[in-house]
């Protein structure tokens, strides 16, 4: 096996992967499919790679044994310069590799430009793909076709202290009223702690309420979309997120402003009763001040006993249109993507498999995956497929109107109106 010399680890954010797909001047498809040679393979650069590098080896040795003559070429990009790396590979098709790890929120802006291959055929006939679950199926399905195969998913839920809760006598919010009433008796009695800690700029933490009180980002089919964020369930949704930004529970003063890793970071740290966090949060949590004296459950709906959707984020593994090794390129991205791989995958990064059984399995063996586990079985949901989310993503529209609302600047209904509009030009101008 040959290996690419390895760029320098950088940080890689909490599966919320969504830089501007690239624009392409050429990404024809080749006419090749050569059954020996060279593959070249790109996947992201975790922190604390070795134990990726290590599952990948065993993959790619059994891979290079299996077909001979053969040889793959593995190196790891920083998941924050992806966008340029993949804007070149799809502007110069020799450049590029065969296969490729990207962001699931990626998938539309990728296929838009010509850039992945279709797969469809390919992965119909694949006995384990029956087995991966609907969601993370949509995340590689762009208007019917399919455009790769999911790597992992990640989702929320809600972490809370159980010494806190046991001190105050609190059982554990059954519903979202009780989730909000819960915080703010945790910050009356002690008021140096966040009741849940909350975040302006938290997207994928708003987004449960949205979903939970029946309301969507947007409509549509077929790549064409419009957004229902301005619609009487959405607006109730964003509503009871926007009303935890308060002195009783997270001071906007100090919360609006703050994102994912900042919720986490601060129930790590011992100064909140409550947050939203992922299975990708339990290392962190983990190391933190609250390590024995936290639990996990899944966020509670608006109905007593439901369980609030939740944003399915991951990353996926394709193949590159302009490969000329299109059935051993396809071949590898399945060994890469099996359930023996997802699997090895959880145990080495803790990435939960898409795969249910898998996934089960996993939740069998470590009991802090089983509110990540029941999140997915209960149903969770994703973002428009279409290239327009990038930009929806990167120009801040959906935190800009958390914390217009959250400020006092403007209404509900004034400011998802505003925010409406915006996707709609976004959806629009990516056609």
């Amino acid at each position: 096996m040959k290996l690419s010399p390895r760029l320098p680890a950088l940080l890689l954010t909490a599966l919320l992967v969504t830089a501007c797909a690239p624009q392409t001047s050429s990404n024809s498809a080749s006419d090749k499919d050569e059954k020996t040679g060279t593959l070249r393979v790109w996947l992201f650069q975790e922190v604390g790679n070795k134990p990726k590098e290590k599952v990948v080896d065993s993959v790619v040795t059994a891979f290079e044994k299996a077909h001979e003559g053969t040889e793959v070429d593995v190196e790891y990009i920083p998941v924050e310069t992806r966008a340029q790396r993949v804007k070149a590979a799809f502007n110069d098709p020799s450049s590029a590799p065969d296969v490729m790890e990207y962001g699931n929120t990626d998938t539309a802006g990728y296929v838009k430009d010509g850039g992945l291959l279709d797969v469809t055929r390919e992965f119909g006939d694949w006995n384990e793909a029956k087995d991966i679950d609907p969601t993370a199926r949509t995340s590689v399905t762009v208007d019917g076709k399919v455009y790769g195969s999911p790597f992992y998913v990640g989702v929320r839920a809600l972490y809370y202290r159980t010494d806190v809760f046991a001190e105050l006598g609190l059982h554990v919010p059954r519903t979202m009223a009780e989730l909000a009433s819960t915080a703010r008796r945790i910050r009356a009695a002690k008021p140096e702690l966040y009741g849940l800690v909350v975040g302006g700029a938290y997207t994928y933490g708003a987004m449960p309420f949205i979903w939970a009180n029946g309301g969507e980002l947007a409509t549509g089919k077929g790549g064409s979309y419009t957004s229902a964020i301005d619609g009487a369930a959405a607006q109730k949704g964003i509503e009871e997120y926007a009303s935890l930004f308060t002195d009783d529970n997270c001071p906007a003063a100090k919360c609006a402003g703050m994102g994912g890793n900042d919720t986490v970071t601060a129930f790590a740290a011992g100064k909140a009763g409550m947050a939203i966090g992922g299975d990708f949060s339990h290392a962190a949590v983990e190391a933190g001040k609250v390590k024995g004296r936290y639990a996990v459950v899944p966020l509670p709906g608006v109905a007593a006993g439901s369980i609030a959707p939740a944003f399915a984020g991951g990353n996926n593994i394709g193949v590159l249109k302009s490969t000329s090794h299109r059935t051993q390129a396809v071949r590898l991205m399945e060994q890469l993507t099996s359930k023996r791989t997802q699997a090895a995958m959880f145990d080495a990064m803790g990435f939960l498999p898409t795969f249910a059984d898998v996934r089960q399995q996993a939740a069998a063996e470590r009991p802090y995956v089983k509110p990540f586990a029941r999140t997915l079985a209960a149903g969770t949901k994703f973002v428009p497929a279409s290239p327009g989310w990038s930009r929806i993503d990167s120009s801040l529209v959906l935190p800009t109107m958390f914390q217009e609302i959250i400020s006092g600047r403007k209404s509900v209904a004034a400011a998802s109106k505003e925010a409406a509009a915006k996707m709609n030009d976004a959806f629009s101008t990516a056609g």
